[in-house]
């Protein structure tokens, strides 16, 4: 089967919920995709020919990248990755080299985040192997800003200019998600995306802790660095009973556990990768009516204040124990309270009913991808 358009990334598992939204919107437009990834336990339902590899070590992505560039048979490569994207640029140069008979395939660059911020948030990034990563986001920003395409993820994030430039913000694919949920009888929390120190992952469990009518779950893999100290804070009778870690799920079937949820937790710390972002979880809790508590950053500040729906704590890292404290005396005024819940709800739902009017920019990223294909 010929292949119009191959995504591929060395750094994302193919459950990855952006990539599921590019790929149904490209299938929407009829066009016949490839995607070379991460393997999942579960990629849910993809509808493309997919292939994948073991998540291989930091140093061995860059090689990864390249065994999929070379493999990719589409006429159009989208990458997830600085390291895809260097390996599948340098596919997309040798097809437009003279002599070259078939037709000169085209580079799509999809940008989630700032790179070179998220790598300060990690504990990897040191010494020699930081040094490297740090070279390779470098040098994937400026081809990034070379690409035929450049989809990114906000308005922030760079490059902030490109040959085409595309905002494709994290907005949920309300088609995948399905119909708004019911809250459950019971107070229950959810949280879904990576599971780390820095994205609030122990402002949550200290919050439910203080809040003991309330439930958790934690939808997402966790850090190998707080595998330990979560699994210690787990081991305490009344949290081992009310919080429960579900690990790395597709979006559908992670959505299914999230239904029926009365808030949706967004607790990132204050560092340069995430002081500008709106996380996509944010986007999809209020598409299904679940009420967000989001720590107090400016971008998230400002959605929820925009739509009328959410709860805004304390940020951590200086204010981890404040907004354990506020998350806990807000979850409980919300199980004693049930209407101010339905308040925030019901803003939550208009803001889905003028979303499925207007439509999401993952359809005008997969118009623009489809135009690749006839252009010279």
């Amino acid at each position: 089967m010929s292949v119009d358009v191959s995504f591929v990334t060395s750094g994302h598992d193919v459950a990855d919920a952006r990539l599921h939204r590019l790929v149904r919107a490209c299938r929407r437009r009829g066009l016949r995709i490839e995607v070379l990834g991460l393997a999942a336990a579960d990629p849910g339902e993809l509808d493309a020919d997919v292939r994948t590899w073991p998540r291989p070590s930091m140093s061995r992505r860059a090689t990864l990248a390249a065994r999929m560039a070379a493999t990719a048979r589409g006429r159009v490569l989208v990458a997830l990755d600085p390291d895809s994207l260097l390996a599948v640029w340098g596919a997309t140069r040798l097809s437009r080299l003279p002599g070259r008979r078939a037709q000169a395939r085209r580079l799509v660059a999809d940008v989630h985040e700032n790179y070179a911020d998220l790598l300060r948030d990690r504990a990897w990034a040191q010494g020699p192997l930081g040094v490297a990563a740090r070279g390779v986001a470098s040098a994937a920003a400026r081809l990034a800003a070379r690409s035929d395409l450049t989809l990114v993820a906000d308005d922030h994030v760079e490059p902030l200019s490109a040959r085409e430039r595309v905002v494709v913000r994290n907005e949920p694919d309300i088609e995948l998600l399905g119909s708004p949920t019911e809250p459950e009888p019971a107070p229950r929390a959810v949280y879904v995306g990576d599971v780390r120190t820095s994205r609030g992952l122990f402002e949550m469990v200290d919050g439910v802790a203080g809040a003991p009518d309330w439930t958790l779950d934690v939808i997402g893999q966790v850090a190998e660095a707080d595998r330990g100290l979560l699994e210690q804070r787990l081991s305490e009778p009344d949290l081992a009973q009310r919080v429960r870690l579900h690990g790395r799920l597709a979006p559908d079937r992670s959505w299914e556990i999230a239904r029926g949820a009365w808030v949706g937790l967004a607790l990132l710390h204050d560092t340069p990768a995430f002081r500008d972002a709106v996380p996509s979880k944010l986007y999809e809790y209020l598409a299904l009516g679940i009420v967000p508590v989001v720590s107090d950053l400016p971008r998230q500040r400002e959605l929820v204040t925009n739509v009328g729906s959410g709860f805004v704590v304390a940020a951590g890292p200086t204010g981890s124990r404040e907004s354990a404290q506020e998350t806990a005396a807000l979850l409980t005024r919300l199980a004693g309270d049930r209407q101010l819940l339905e308040a925030q709800r019901a803003a939550a739902l208009r803001w889905r009913a003028a979303l499925a009017e207007v439509g999401t920019t993952y359809d005008l990223a997969a118009q623009r991808i489809e135009a690749l294909l006839t252009s010279r």
